[in-house]
């Protein structure tokens, strides 16, 4: 087993968890992940310099690929540098320094989950579907203008509730975002809140993502977003059983194949996991682009019922078996122009003892 070092560009003396990875980091990581972080922290703040994937997998209860994909994780996110020796093994884990503040960024407008998509070789990226308006930071002086409302007041009070955190400087202003800009009600806001909290999400940036898709879909109530929320349910936790995806949530990038499924083709549930089982049947694993293909297969083919998907079905079957009754017979070549010879096997035999008396 690989004997890893570990540095980090900063010098503790006891382990820091440092608000930012708990308010931007942490709430859209995997849990396993955040563990395996969170004990990389100890390792470094205690000198304990040297450690093993299999170790850190023994300390947490983990598979070691389940350490090395946490690993991978958060290089990917950019708070970790791995090294590698020369069989692609990990052999050094640096942490790097938190990146600036994501509250402290300006306010852009961030694309919902619909507008990422997966590009396929030879296929043009997808144009930004966004239609929000741009934000506005607000001035303090603004800020506590909007606040001497009475609703706003309440609204940000109900929102520390929520979030279990005094509101920063951007919580206030993406908050009255949703209201001014995005024209939501208070009581929409309130549902958004409620709505993401339940799903284990309190960060601010993953509510604007849910207030960005709500707009572009045109949700003006809560009766509408409490529909969208029960199909989006029924859906996405429909294909992740139908691929057997478990203890993880979905990227955006499959949850914009899933709304291209819904909303491009109109597909209903039913279609979409007889492809996704379809695909665990092929390919042995969960593949959104191999299931992207049978559907836009059956969407070009003008499918809308699971009977349709019979008929196709019916169909290549007589067209293979057409095929296989026209294939020509082989050509005769230079092996197989010479008639087969036969042979009397008992004769050879009595042949072959004959001799060997003699």
């Amino acid at each position: 087993m690989v004997n890893i070092h570990l540095h980090s560009d900063y010098p503790c003396t006891q382990t820091v968890i440092p608000n930012q990875f708990i308010d931007d980091f942490m709430p859209e990581a995997n849990g396993e992940f955040v563990k395996v972080y969170l004990y990389l922290l100890r390792c470094i703040h205690s000198h304990a310099y040297n450690c093993t994937i299999s170790a850190i997998a023994d300390k947490l209860n983990n598979t070691e690929m389940d350490v090395t994909r946490a690993l991978r994780y958060w290089q990917r996110i950019g708070l970790l540098a791995l090294d590698e020796n020369s069989k692609g093994e990990i052999c050094g884990i640096s942490l790097l320094p938190m990146p600036e503040a994501r509250s402290q960024e300006p306010m852009q407008t961030a694309p919902s989950p619909a507008a990422v998509t997966a590009e396929e070789p030879g296929q043009k990226p997808a144009k930004p579907v966004s239609t929000a308006p741009a934000k506005h930071r607000y001035t303090p002086d603004e800020v506590a203008a909007f606040q001497k409302d009475e609703s706003i007041s309440e609204l940000f009070f109900i929102a520390e509730t929520y979030m279990k955190h005094p509101l920063s400087e951007n919580d206030m202003n993406t908050i009255l975002y949703w209201h001014e800009a995005l024209h939501f009600s208070t009581e929409l806001i309130v549902y958004l809140l409620e709505y993401c909290i339940s799903k284990g999400h309190s960060s601010i940036r993953y509510m604007d993502k849910v207030a960005l898709s709500w707009h572009e879909k045109k949700i003006n109530s809560v009766e509408e977003a409490r529909e969208e929320a029960a199909i989006h349910n029924q859906v996405y936790y429909g294909v992740m059983k139908a691929l057997g995806i478990n203890g993880r949530s979905l990227v955006d990038a499959e949850t914009a194949f899933i709304r291209k499924w819904t909303k491009d083709y109109a597909f209903d549930l039913p279609i979409i996991q007889e492809a996704c089982k379809r695909t665990i049947t092929a390919t042995h694993q969960p593949s959104f682009e191999y299931t992207d293909s049978i559907l836009t297969s059956w969407y070009n083919s003008s499918v809308h019922t699971l009977e349709d998907i019979k008929g196709l079905d019916e169909a290549y079957s007589k067209k293979r078996k057409v095929s296989v009754k026209t294939t020509p017979a082989p050509r005769k070549n230079s092996f197989n122009n010479f008639s087969s010879r036969e042979y009397d096997y008992d004769n050879l035999e009595e042949m072959l003892l004959s001799s060997s008396v003699h």
